[in-house]
């Protein structure tokens, strides 16, 4: 079973962390949400909170994941792009060639990372000069190497299956697609 985690900061946004959440596990892959706050409850954008499955520690170990996912949200995002261990990790699983993946404002932590130099990539409107050396798709998602990239929360669907295509072919995205009368 393909595992992914997904990483929770104050200020995320609830629909992009629990849309990518259903359907990636709907898909079969074993989603674990992390917080990166010291405590298990995370509160997102709206005043929902989400009780994460674990704490981000400096020396967590993350090595059993095929992928890395942050949901936007801008104080969210923020609150991830000041995270070093958390860079750290996304910098080590991208030099691995494993998937890391952002939507919304979040791509701004690749950007400023110099992940997307040089890559197509895509996010919320207005976050675009914080994608440093990215060629700005516009696209709902956009897939590059290694790098997904989601526009912003109406979107989330486009981006959660692009991830679940990436990790478990396009058959399985397809039909989770059908399942949720996506297609």
């Amino acid at each position: 079973m393909k595992k992914a985690y997904l990483f929770l900061a104050t200020g995320f946004e609830e629909t992009e962390a629990v849309g990518t959440i259903d359907v990636l596990r709907r898909g079969g892959i074993d989603v674990v949400t992390v917080s990166i706050t010291g405590e298990t409850l995370v509160e997102g954008a709206h005043r929902i909170t989400i009780e994460a499955d674990t704490v981000l520690f400096e020396a967590a170990p993350f090595a059993d994941a095929d992928a890395l996912i942050l949901p936007g949200g801008g104080p969210g995002s923020r609150m991830l792009d000041s995270n070093a261990t958390l860079k750290n990790l996304l910098d080590d699983y991208y030099s691995q060639g494993k998937l890391v993946a952002a939507i919304c404002a979040a791509p701004l932590v690749f950007g400023g990372m110099g992940l997307l130099k040089g890559k197509r990539a895509t996010c919320y409107p207005g976050i675009e000069p914080e994608l440093t050396g990215a060629v700005i798709t516009g696209e709902a998602a956009t897939t590059d190497g290694n790098i997904i990239t989601g526009k912003g929360p109406g979107l989330v669907f486009d981006f959660a299956l692009a991830v679940l295509e990436y990790l478990c072919g396009k058959e399985t995205a397809l039909s989770v697609a059908s399942d949720l009368l996506l297609n």
